[in-house]
C-alpha cells in the first residue's frame, strides 16, 4: 500500500510539473512553427504522434536524423523525458543546428537532448550503441542508405519511423519497398497528418 502511495505522488507530482511546463513549451513550439520558412518541421499532429509512441512504448535510445530547428526533437524529448531515454538528434545545416540547440535549451530540455552537427552519414557512427527508436526526417532521397546505415544498429523491437512517405512518397520509392518486403520488420503507414509516416518494428 506505501509503494502505491508512493508511486501516485510521484504521478501527481509529475502531471503538475507537465501542467507547470505545458505554456512556455506551447508558446516555444508555436515560435519555432512561426519561423519555419522552409516548412520543415513536422505537423503538430505528428509530433503529438511522436511524444504518445515513445512514452507509451517506454523507448530509452532514441535518434533523430534531420533535426531541423528542433520542433520535433522537443516533442519526442517530452516522452522521453517520461521514459527516462534521451535523444540524439543530428541536423546537416550549421545554421539550423544552432537553432535547434538553443530552442531545446529554451524547452530545459538540454539534460535530454543531444545536438549533433554535421552530416549523418558521417556523425552516426561515431554515437556509440543501439537504438529502440528512430525518427528520420531528411534528404528523402537518402531515406534507403540511412535505414541500411541504421538498421544493423536498431534493437530487437526497436521502431524505425519515416516521414513523409504519404506527401513525399514518390521520392522514396525503393526505402519503402525495401521497408514494407523486408522479413525481418513489421511495417505500416499512419497519417496523424497528411504528411504520412511509415512505422516499422524489428520483429528479429
Amino acid at each position: 500500500m506505501r509503494s502505491f502511495r508512493l508511486a501516485l505522488a510521484f504521478v501527481v507530482a509529475a502531471c503538475g510539473l507537465v501542467a507547470a511546463q505545458g505554456p512556455a513549451l506551447d508558446k516555444i513550439l508555436a515560435d519555432i512553427r512561426a519561423k519555419d520558412k522552409g516548412q520543415l518541421a513536422v505537423s503538430e499532429e505528428d509530433g503529438r504522434f511522436l511524444r504518445l509512441l515513445i512514452a507509451s512504448s517506454n523507448r530509452k535510445r532514441a535518434l533523430e536524423i534531420g533535426g531541423a530547428s528542433g520542433y520535433s526533437a522537443i516533442w519526442m524529448a517530452q516522452g522521453l523525458r517520461a521514459t527516462g531515454g534521451k535523444l540524439v538528434t543530428i541536423e546537416y545545416d550549421p545554421v539550423r543546428a544552432k537553432e535547434l540547440a538553443e530552442n531545446v535549451k529554451r524547452a530545459g530540455l538540454s539534460d535530454i537532448v543531444q545536438v549533433v552537427s554535421g552530416d549523418a552519414f558521417e556523425q552516426i557512427p561515431k554515437i556509440p550503441g543501439t537504438f529502440d527508436f528512430v525518427f528520420l526526417d531528411a534528404w528523402k532521397k537518402d531515406y534507403k542508405r540511412f535505414f541500411e546505415m541504421v538498421y544493423p544498429r536498431l534493437d530487437p523491437r526497436g521502431l524505425f519511423l519515416a516521414h513523409n512517405v504519404v506527401n513525399k512518397r514518390n521520392e522514396m520509392g525503393d526505402f519503402l519497398d525495401v521497408v514494407l518486403k523486408h522479413p525481418a520488420l513489421w511495417t505500416t503507414i499512419v497519417s496523424p497528418s497528411d504528411e504520412g509516416m511509415s512505422v516499422s518494428m524489428r520483429v528479429k
